[in-house]
């Protein structure tokens, strides 16, 4: 079963919150972990990585906070989650590099790579900007 973690689910609760600002404003780091109810040490380690990623611009010292760095409507749900749960897949032989020696003769294997496909064009489907519309 695909299950989203606890940091995956934290992860988008605290984009959303970003694209529910202004686009270019800045927001506190404590105020969007009480807000969006995630601890704000577990939110700045997913914040640091989405800096890294260009999703979010990170500012210090007075006035500093978090930023989204382009658009809402230029991420993807697929982008927020593969950025923290890694590649989507519904078993491990459709991952890139598959881990199974068997995919060639394994007759679900084709199931799974419909599976995963459907998923991705789902999570492609959805912008952080029409989740956040319908989060106001």
């Amino acid at each position: 079963m695909m299950e989203l973690t606890r940091k995956g689910e934290y992860a988008v609760r605290g984009i959303i919150h970003l694209a529910r600002q202004p686009y270019g404003n800045v927001a506190l780091l404590s105020d969007i972990a009480e807000e969006a109810e995630i601890p704000q040490t577990f939110l700045a380690k997913i914040f640091q990585n989405f800096a890294k990623l260009g999703f979010i611009n990170s500012y210090r010292g007075t006035g500093g906070g978090f930023s989204l760095a382009r658009p809402a409507s230029a991420i993807t749900l697929r982008q927020v989650v593969e950025a923290v749960e890694g590649p989507i897949a519904p078993n491990r032989c459709v991952t890139q590099g598959g881990e199974c020696d068997r995919s060639a003769a394994c007759v679900v294997h084709d199931v799974w790579r419909r599976v995963q496909l459907q998923t991705l064009e789902i999570l492609d489907g959805v912008t952080i900007e029409e989740l956040a519309r319908k989060s106001k």
